[in-house]
C-alpha cells in the first residue's frame, strides 16, 4: 500500500475519532463545539483523485453525523468543502498550486493560514445555515459561525503545526 494512501487513511479514522468522543463532548459557552475534522481537508493531497476525495470528504461527514446526531449536515458541508477546494486554492495560493511541483512548504504561513481559513469558513457557514435554516436568525448563524470558527481555526492551526511534516 503507498505511503500517501496509509497516512490520510490513518488521518480519517483518528480526526473521526477525535471528533466524536473528544471535541463533540466540549461546549465552550454552551454553544461553541470545535470541528477539527474539517482540517483533512486541508492535509489530503493536493493533486489527488478529486472523486474519491469528495467521496471521502462525504464518508468523514456521514461518519461525524452518526455519532454527532446531526442528519447529514456535516456530510454537506464537508461535501461542499471538497467540491469548492480547488477554488480555495486558487484564491489563496494564486495559479502556482496547479503546478507539478506545488508544494505547501513553498508557500507562507499567512497563505496556508488564510487557506485553511477559507475552509472552515465555507464548512461552517454551510453546517450552520442548513442547521437553524431560517433567514430570521441571521445574526445568531453569523454568531456560530465565527465564535465556532475562530476556535476550530486556532485548533486547527494548532494541530497543523504539532502533525505535519517538517515546515519552513
Amino acid at each position: 500500500m503507498n505511503s500517501t494512501v496509509f497516512i490520510n487513511i490513518l488521518r480519517f479514522v483518528l480526526l473521526a475519532l477525535t471528533q466524536v468522543l473528544v471535541f463533540n463532548n466540549l461546549n465552550f459557552m454552551g454553544f461553541i463545539n470545535p470541528m477539527v475534522y474539517v482540517i483533512f481537508f486541508y492535509w489530503y493531497p493536493i493533486k489527488g483523485n478529486r472523486a474519491l476525495f469528495m467521496f471521502t470528504a462525504f464518508l468523514l461527514g456521514l461518519f461525524i453525523d452518526i455519532y454527532s446526531d446531526t442528519l447529514a449536515l456535516n456530510a454537506l458541508a464537508s461535501v461542499t468543502v471538497a467540491y469548492a477546494r480547488p477554488a480555495l486554492m486558487r484564491l489563496c495560493f494564486g495559479i502556482n498550486y496547479e503546478f507539478q511541483n506545488f508544494n505547501f512548504r513553498h508557500t507562507t504561513t499567512v497563505q496556508r493560514i488564510t487557506f485553511l481559513a477559507f475552509i472552515v469558513l465555507l464548512h461552517h457557514m454551510i453546517f450552520f445555515f442548513f442547521e437553524i435554516l431560517s433567514l430570521s436568525h441571521f445574526l445568531l448563524i453569523l454568531k456560530k459561525v465565527f465564535a465556532t470558527g475562530i476556535v476550530t481555526l486556532i485548533l486547527c492551526v494548532l494541530f497543523s503545526s504539532l502533525f505535519s511534516p517538517k515546515s519552513e
